[in-house]
């Protein structure tokens, strides 16, 4: 059971199997003492590597007692041992390939988790419905990221004739170009200084007759752009208007198709040397001019096929099991708990004899 416990904690609060270790000791305000009193139970020299004997004691937890320990008395000699064997297994369970920097301070604590769970377990902390309850979940959680790793190893055996076909059936997403860009703001910068502080209608009004300025630049700076002018020039004139004070952006830009919003890609079927139309983006307008086209070979491409294939493999097993069953919910179980939280149907402000009088 403390086994069970401590990987439990351990997968909770690190959360190996899906990210990288991220190291950080004062996270553990819970641990007993300080890294440094579990330090000294760890053999520096016990290092994971094939001159360590499969039984050798890589860490060593003085004071610790196992169950028979405990039983038979002996609490002032009895300490917990760790072998690299166990160690290791601990270490594949959680995180295979865990960084080698990692390894001490994942040692460390582990066995902090070892400590904190023996006294959880003398104070009883292992009983009861809730404890239960938090186990059923984390067994749970732990076969559903296990089946996610099998399917993983199972579609992760992608061939160079997997790769080649989805090349083929896919060469417009490796597509590149170079291409000259310019962004014209939607709405120009309010003036620093009014005479009056404007009202809602006054600003609805400039807000409108802004966009329609800028609309209107966006256009004649299309065709000037036609007409060949240079794009620093236009991105800078632009930014005038708009009011901006800061120096125009390199207009020359690197860029692949499946890097565009779905309403600009559209650009890459453009020619070298054409000019794109005013297409919209979140907060301006942008124009487009192709350098130069390009695509990447298949042997260029060929890491970012077999992640792709590897992702929508995976998802689309995980769909097909997520699909063999379907949950349906009481609604109206949901809808009554959401508006209990959220107090709908409560005044939300205090009766008005009940409100403070303002001060004259």
């Amino acid at each position: 059971m403390i086994r069970h416990s401590v990987i439990c904690l351990l997968l909770g609060t690190l959360s190996w199997g899906q990210a990288k270790l991220k190291i950080n000791p004062s996270s553990w305000q819970s641990a007993p003492a300080s890294s440094t009193a579990f330090a000294k139970t760890l053999n520096p020299d016990s290092a994971m590597t094939s001159d360590t004997a499969l039984d050798s004691p890589i860490i060593t937890i003085n004071g610790l007692c196992d169950t028979s320990s405990a039983e038979k008395g002996d609490l002032a000699n009895c300490n917990t041992v760790i072998t690299r064997a166990e160690f290791e297994r601990l270490i594949e369970a959680v995180q295979p390939g865990m960084p080698a920097r990692a390894l001490r301070e994942f040692a460390l604590r582990y066995a902090g988790a070892l400590v904190m769970t023996r006294k959880a377990e003398q104070m009883g902390l292992d009983k009861g419905a809730n404890y239960e309850e938090q186990m059923r979940l984390a067994r749970i959680q732990i076969l559903s990221q296990e089946l996610k790793k099998v399917i993983q190893d199972r579609v992760s055996q992608i061939s160079d004739n997997d790769i080649e076909h989805y090349y083929r059936n896919n060469t417009a997403r490796f597509e590149k170009a170079v291409m000259d860009r310019i962004y014209i703001p939607k709405t120009q910068q309010p003036p620093a200084a009014v005479e009056r502080k404007p009202n809602d209608r006054d600003m609805q009004r400039r807000s409108h007759d802004s966009e329609l300025t800028m609309k209107q630049v966006a256009d004649k700076i299309r065709a000037r752009a036609v007409a060949g002018e240079e794009f620093a020039k236009l991105q800078a004139d632009a930014y005038q208007v708009a009011g901006m004070k800061i120096a125009a952006r390199e207009t020359s830009i690197a860029i692949r198709r499946t890097s565009l919003p779905p309403n600009q890609d559209s650009v890459m079927d453009l020619k070298p040397g054409e000019v794109s139309s005013v297409l919209e983006d979140p907060n301006g307008y942008v124009i487009y001019r192709v350098k130069t086209k390009d695509r990447l070979s298949m042997d260029q491409a060929r890491e970012e096929i077999r992640a792709t294939l590897l992702s929508q493999r995976t998802q689309d097993e995980l769909h097909d099991i997520e699909e063999s069953a379907t949950p349906a919910l009481d609604e109206t179980y949901f809808s009554r708990r959401r508006k209990t939280m959220v107090g709908i149907g409560e005044p939300t402000t205090p009766a008005p004899e009940a409100q403070p009088k303002q001060l004259k």
